[in-house]
């Protein structure tokens, strides 16, 4: 697991697994956010499973499933909203690449920051959304 860090609030990453979690949490994280929708692929753990042994060494879990492609603005509001408790901060997501995740986070943001700004920390975390922005 490499973890892909935006900005001081959110850092993303590829599918993580169970025994990433200590190493998440030992990171100063408090919430883990799954953008990557259950039997992807064979050999992904299914989120019931994360979230379950998230909880047990004290990191907060919400599901947000991102089909590729397919962002909604519901899902913008609840990522959002986790955002609005401070408490939940700093956050990890993750999805198949990361990509689903820090994308989420661009559309989340876009009246907060200027597409300019986006991109760059994006850029920084080794994603490109100049493709979003124009």
């Amino acid at each position: 697991m490499k973890i892909n860090k935006i900005n001081e609030e959110i850092s993303v990453s590829e599918q993580i697994n169970v025994d990433d979690l200590k190493i998440i949490k030992d990171a100063g994280f408090n919430t883990i956010i799954c953008n990557r929708p259950d039997n992807e692929s064979a050999d992904q753990t299914p989120q019931e499973i994360i979230k379950s042994a998230a909880e047990s060494v004290g990191l907060n879990y919400s599901f947000i499933p991102i089909f590729p492609g397919q962002f909604t603005q519901q899902a913008v509001d609840e990522f959002n909203e986790i955002f609005l408790e401070k408490e939940n901060g700093p956050i990890f997501a993750y999805c198949r690449t990361g990509t689903r995740s820090c994308t989420l986070w661009a559309l989340a943001n876009r009246d907060k920051m200027s597409g300019n700004e986006i991109v760059e920390q994006a850029k920084g975390a080794g994603y490109d959304l100049s493709q979003l922005f124009l």
